[in-house]
Parts: structure tokens; sequence; C-alpha cells
């Protein structure tokens, strides 16, 4: 019998077994959701995403898209993908890349990503709105442990990129320019979110085309 409460508390990390978050998460109730699972805690998070949080989320993924291109570099986008280290650990990254040779192993189909059987992205990034403390904080270690890469945290509110390269035998540290996706600087991307405040999109990539191809 599930131990937790009849209302589940949303947005903050709560104790919780792996059957009783599947559970959480398979209630119809929680559909539209995002579930997070580590050390034995679980985060549902259910709070709406605002105009800002959507907008940086779509300029962001457009413009590393975008350098991909440019400079050659096979990679694979996925939104709100949620990956699954089954019984141990849960993410569900706003946008998450697979790159270079590794670009072909980007999961498919319509189940969740299990990393039981496939590798982690490469990158994973959260965008930031009303979640930057946990994203700092709890969730840095998650991704650490997910063995992504790379994690990017974009604060919504500030139009600043927090990057981060994972250390394989443990840890991470702070970055200013991606190390996956070299040449790719979290100062650019800074001034394309700024940008993106006073322009359109389309514009957006215009600048980007410049700053890409010289």
């Amino acid at each position: 019998m599930s131990t937790l409460p009849t209302k589940l508390p949303t947005d903050t990390w709560v104790v919780a077994t792996w059957d009783e978050f599947i559970q959480t998460v398979e209630d119809p109730a929680y559909q539209k959701a995002k579930g997070y699972y580590y050390k034995g805690q679980m985060r549902i998070e259910t709070m709406s995403v605002g105009p800002d949080h959507a907008k940086d989320n779509g300029i962001i993924a457009t413009t590393v898209t975008l350098f991909g291109a440019i400079k050659g570099i096979p990679l694979n986008c996925l939104d709100n993908c949620s990956y699954r280290k089954t019984g141990i650990r849960e993410c569900q990254p706003d946008i998450s890349y697979y790159v270079g040779e590794r670009s072909q192993l980007a999961p498919t189909g319509t189940s969740i990503a299990n990393l039981d059987v496939i590798p982690p992205p490469d990158i994973a990034i959260e965008i930031s709105d009303s979640t930057l403390a946990d994203d700092k904080g709890e969730k840095r270690l998650l991704y650490e442990d997910t063995g992504v890469a790379e994690y990017w945290i974009v604060d919504v509110q500030k139009a600043e990129i927090i990057a981060f390269e994972i250390i394989p035998n443990g840890g991470s540290r702070r970055i200013t320019q991606s190390q996956i996706l070299p040449g790719l600087e979290m100062a650019v991307l800074e001034e394309t979110l700024r940008r993106s405040r006073q322009m359109s999109h389309s514009q957006v990539v215009a600048w980007l085309l410049t700053q890409f191809q010289s």
C-alpha cells in the first residue's frame, strides 16, 4: 500500500520509493507533469510553462541546432524527453542533445528512454524560471550521476547561462565554452537570449548566422 499522502506535494522533493514514484507519474492527474527521481526522493513539477520559459526553450534549441548545422556537427535534439534508470533515477530535461557519432544513439519510439539499454545524452539543459535553486542544486547532482557530459541551466529572469562540464570520476566544473560543441561560447547564448527579448526569433537567427559563419 502506498504511504504517499492523498494530495501529493508538488514542485518539491518528497521521500518516496521507486514504486511510489512510478505510481505517481503514471497517474492521469500528473500526465502533463515532469517527473524526477533521485536517491529515494521524487519531484513532480506541475508548474505551468509561461511565455518567457517557452521562448527561451525554443531559441536555445534553435541556436544549438543551427550551430551544429553550420559547423557540420551531427546532433539530435530531444524536447522534454524522460530518461529512466530503472529503480535508481529519472530525469526530464527541457532540452537534451546527442552529439557527433553518438547522435545516432538518440532514443526513438513513444516510451520513456531506458538508460538500462541506451546511453545518456551528451548535453542536458534545464530552462529555469521558477526552479533555479533546485536546478543548480539537487538536479545538478542528479545529472552528474546520470552521466551526461554537460549540464546547462538557462536563467530565464537574468538571461544567463550557467554551464557545467561533468567530470567522469565525480563532480562538475563551470565552463564558459561547450566542450562537446567546440567554439560554442556561453556568452553567445546569453546574447541570443537578450536579443530575443527585443527581436523576433527569425531576426535573432539572422544575427546568429553572421556569428557562426564568421
